[in-house]
Order: structure tokens, then sequence, then C-alpha cells
């Protein structure tokens, strides 16, 4: 029974539940920005190059056929598209990322900076201080 409470209690601090929470709304912000991606930004490309730009491939083999024209091997492609279309993501997410690290960072800097008021007892003293010196 020890260890199960030992688990628990690992399991419900702070820092691992946060890290939790990040990767399910990761897995989530990743699928918005998929569908960002090949739902906007691919047929985007798409009009420039003539077509979608995830169904870009080059023929690397042809398909081989047996004597009654059924196919024995597949055909080899390199989907550049698909490669493009997965660093397109890489780059939102990324960017993203950055923004909120950034903005994270700059509310940590607002905090450090804000100096607090010494305490009244000090300011007491300071004044006692300053006044014996005259």
């Amino acid at each position: 029974m020890g260890m199960l409470k030992e688990f628990k209690d690992f399991a419900m601090k702070g820092n691992l539940v946060d890290i939790a929470v990040a990767f399910v709304m990761g897995g989530a912000f990743g699928k918005v920005v998929t569908s960002f991606t090949e739902g906007i930004v691919s047929p985007l490309i798409g009009l420039i190059g003539g077509s979608d730009l995830t169904k870009n491939m080059l023929k690397l083999k042809d398909a081989v056929l047996d004597e009654t024209g059924k196919i024995t091997k597949e055909a080899v492609y390199l989907k550049w598209g698909d490669f493009l279309t997965a660093i397109i993501n890489f780059i939102i997410v990324a960017f993203v990322m950055f923004l909120v690290i950034k903005a994270i960072n700059s509310l940590k800097k607002k905090e450090e900076a804000a100096p607090a008021a010494p305490p009244e007892d000090i300011t007491l003293l300071r004044e006692i201080r300053d006044a014996l010196k005259k």
C-alpha cells in the first residue's frame, strides 16, 4: 500500500500534472496546425504549383507487372509534398511555441523587476537612523 501512496503523491505533484495537460494540449494543437496546413496552406500553395502540395511526388521506380498484368512490386515514389507539409507544420508549431515562451519570459521579468517595498519596521529604523545622523 505504501508504494501506491508514493505513486499517487508523485503523480499529483503540480509539475507532473502541468506536463500532462501541456502534452494533451500540444497534441490537440498539433492536429489544428496539421488541419490548417493541409486544408488552407497546401491548397493555396497548390494554386501556384498547379496541384495540391501534399500530392506532389516524384516517381523513382515504376511498378513491376507480371504476365497477367497484376502488380508484383509497387511503384516507388519520393513524396516531397508530404515532407514539405510536415516542415510547414513544424515551423508553425515552433513559431507559436516561441511566442508562448517569449510571453512567459516577459511576464517573469515583470514580476522580478517590480521591487517589493521594504517592510514598515525597516522604513522606521531608517528614518530613526537618518534623524540620529543630523
